[in-house]
C-alpha cells in the first residue's frame, strides 16, 4: 500500500485547490494584518486541535511578540509545540507558553492576570462534533461549553478588553438541524449580544479535511489498526484545508467589523461525497476495495487481511439524528456582503438580541439541567423556543451506534 501525502491528496482530492482560496485576501491585507498582529499579545484557547493551531500558523506569520495557548489537551499542546520548533522558517515569540487547563476554571482567570493584557483572543474551545448529541448528559456538556462557559468568559473580558475577540462557529449552525448547531447557533447569540461592548467575529466555514477526530482522520487510524473502514455513501460535504481553517478564522478576527459572521464562498458544486473522496483514498494509496453490506460483514473481512488484500469497506446511508446530507453557511433572512473579500462572505446583519432577552433563554436551560431529572427532548424543546430556525431532525441513532 502507498504511503499517501496527506496534504497533496487534500489539494488533489478534496478541496481540489493547489493553492489556498484566502492567500489573495491575506496578500490584499497585509499591510493591515501586519499592523494589527505585529508586536500584539495573542491568547489562543483551545490551540490544539487542528483549527486551533492552524490559526496559530497564520497569525505566527505577522509575528506576534507574545503568544499563549490554553488547551485541555496536554498531549495536543506537546505536539504543536514540537511541530512548531520543528519546522524549517517558523517564526515563534520568545514568548511562547502553553497551559493545560480549562478556560472555565478559577486557575485561568489567574493566569491570564498574571500574564497582562492580551490584544487578540480566540476562543476555539467547542464541541464540534454531531456525535456529541447522544443523551440529556452529553448535551449538558456541549451547552456548559459552547454556551454558558462562552458567555462567562466574555463577562470576564468585559473587564479586561482586548482589542479583537473572535469565537469559532460552523456551519452548522444555519438552519441547524443538530444539538451541537443549535447549542453554536445559541453561542452566536451571546457573543452578538456582547458585540456594542467588546469587537467580536465569528465565522462558519466548511468541514476541515483530516482533522483531528474527523471521519477522514478516521481512516488513517483504521488502516493503522487494520480495522474496517465505514462511510456514509449519501452524504456529501464542503471542505477546506487545515491550513485554509486557520487563515479564515484569522482574516475573519483581524478584518472584520464587531458582530459579523464571516464564511468561505463556496459554490454548491464544490461540495464533495465522502464515498467519492474515500475511493480517490484507495486509489491514491494503490489499494483495492472489498465493499461490504454490513459493518459485521466488513469487520470479519478484515481478519487476517494480508497487505495485498482488497480493504473492507462499508457505504450506508445516513440514518443518524441531526444529520444534514448537504451543507449551507447563511439562510434567506441573512444580509450578505459578498463583494468586501475576494473569497469570504459576509452576514452583516446577525440577530443581536439586549442581553436581559438572551439571558432568559439561558436561565432557562440552566433552571432545566438543574432538575434531578430531564431528558434530552425537553432540552431540545426548550432551544426551539429561542432558536427560531432550529429542526431538530431525531431518528433514535446516534453515531457511536456505528464503526
Amino acid at each position: 500500500m502507498n504511503f499517501i501525502d496527506i496534504p497533496h491528496f487534500i489539494s488533489t482530492h478534496v478541496t481540489k485547490r493547489e493553492r489556498s482560496m484566502f492567500e489573495v485576501d491575506i496578500q490584499r491585507n497585509q499591510t493591515e494584518l501586519a499592523a494589527k498582529i505585529k508586536d500584539k499579545a495573542v491568547l489562543v484557547i483551545g490551540g490544539a486541535g487542528t483549527i486551533g493551531s492552524s490559526y496559530i500558523k497564520a497569525i505566527l506569520r505577522f509575528e506576534p511578540r507574545k503568544l499563549v495557548v490554553v488547551d485541555t489537551n496536554e498531549n495536543g499542546l506537546t505536539e504543536l509545540t514540537r511541530d512548531l520548533r520543528s519546522t524549517p522558517g517558523q517564526y515563534v515569540p520568545a514568548e511562547y507558553i502553553t497551559y493545560p487547563m480549562n478556560f472555565g476554571e478559577p486557575v485561568f482567570k489567574k493566569m491570564f492576570l498574571e500574564q497582562g493584557s492580551f490584544e487578540i483572543v480566540a476562543n476555539f474551545a467547542a464541541h464540534k462534533h454531531v456525535r456529541s448529541e447522544k443523551d440529556h448528559y452529553s448535551i449538558e456538556a456541549m451547552l456548559d461549553n459552547n454556551v454558558f462557559k462562552a458567555q462567562e468568559f466574555l463577562d470576564f473580558l468585559c473587564e479586561h478588553k482586548p482589542e479583537h475577540f473572535f469565537c469559532v462557529s460552523t456551519d452548522k449552525a444555519a438552519n441547524p438541524v443538530n444539538v451541537m448547531g443549535g447549542s453554536k447557533k445559541l453561542m452566536e447569540e451571546v457573543i452578538m449580544a456582547y458585540s456594542k461592548e467588546l469587537h467580536i467575529t465569528t465565522a462558519r466555514f466548511a468541514n476541515v479535511a483530516f482533522s483531528n477526530g474527523s471521519l477522514l482522520d478516521g481512516y488513517i487510524q483504521r488502516l493503522f489498526k487494520r480495522q474496517a473502514i465505514s462511510c456514509p455513501g449519501d452524504v456529501k460535504r464542503f471542505f477546506v484545508s487545515p491550513e485554509e481553517s486557520g487563515q479564515i478564522c484569522m482574516l475573519a478576527c483581524m478584518l472584520g467589523q464587531s458582530g459579523e459572521i464571516y464564511f468561505p464562498k463556496l459554490a454548491e458544486d464544490e461540495q464533495v461525497f465522502f464515498k467519492q473522496i474515500t475511493l480517490d483514498f484507495f486509489a491514491a494509496a494503490g489499494r483495492q476495495i472489498l465493499l461490504c453490506n454490513s459493518d459485521d460483514e466488513a469487520r470479519i473481512a478484515t481478519t487476517n487481511l494480508d497487505d495485498n488484500a482488497p480493504y473492507p469497506v462499508y457505504f450506508f446511508n445516513s440514518d443518524t439524528s441531526g444529520e444534514k446530507l448537504y451543507e449551507e453557511f447563511y439562510t434567506e433572512q441573512d444580509a450578505l456582503d459578498m463583494q468586501r473579500h475576494e473569497s469570504l462572505g459576509v452576514i452583516t446583519n446577525a440577530r443581536c438580541l439586549p442581553k436581559s432577552e438572551l439571558q432568559v433563554a439561558i436561565d432557562e436551560l440552566k433552571s432545566l439541567l438543574a432538575q434531578d431529572r430531564y431528558d434530552k427532548e425537553q432540552i431540545v424543546a426548550v432551544m426551539k423556543r429561542h432558536i427560531p430556525d432550529f429542526e431538530h431532525i431525531e431518528t433514535g441513532k446516534n453515531l457511536d451506534q456505528k464503526m
